[in-house]
């Protein structure tokens, strides 16, 4: 397991099982998260080269990415009251296949520095938009912003 200095971030590596049939990976087990994160939903995402998705944060959910494919820069910056401003940048994706749990509050984003399409999978924690899309979504997005969260 690689380590984070912020607080409550998990970064663990994946392992790539591979035979004649091709290959499988576990993404995680229950017996592997912490005790108050459980994931509500699961989605995939399709990222271009070049681009980048978020940065963002949430107030109450926790984001569970897996990287599996292509090759991404991470970018993770602590923004929580009461924690010490921080910042950390990853490379994850197919030639480092990683989990990474992402509490709510910490700044979050992601850019495909590969040369092909990429793939992400996410099981946060809290449904996007809540039960049946009704309520408010989770999200503070800085992409637009000139705050000091940016993805180069």
């Amino acid at each position: 397991m690689e380590t984070s200095a912020i607080e409550g971030v998990i970064i663990r590596k994946l392992c790539r099982h591979t035979d004649a049939r091709g290959w499988l990976t576990e993404l995680f087990r229950e017996d592997e998260l912490p005790p108050d994160f459980r994931p509500s939903m699961g989605y995939i995402s399709v990222t271009h080269p070049g681009m980048a998705r978020g940065p963002h944060e949430h107030r109450e959910q926790a984001d569970a990415f897996c990287f599996l494919s292509g090759t991404y820069r991470l970018h993770l910056w602590e923004n929580r009251a009461g924690h010490a401003k921080r910042s950390e940048v990853f490379i994850v994706g197919e030639a480092d296949p990683t989990f990474v749990l992402i509490p709510a509050g910490v700044v979050h984003g992601y850019r495909n520095i590969g040369q092909e399409d990429a793939f992400v999978l996410n099981f946060p924690n809290r449904l996007y938009g809540g039960w049946q899309r009704k309520d408010v979504v989770d999200e503070i997005r800085y992409e637009n912003s000139e705050s000091e969260f940016r993805l180069p």
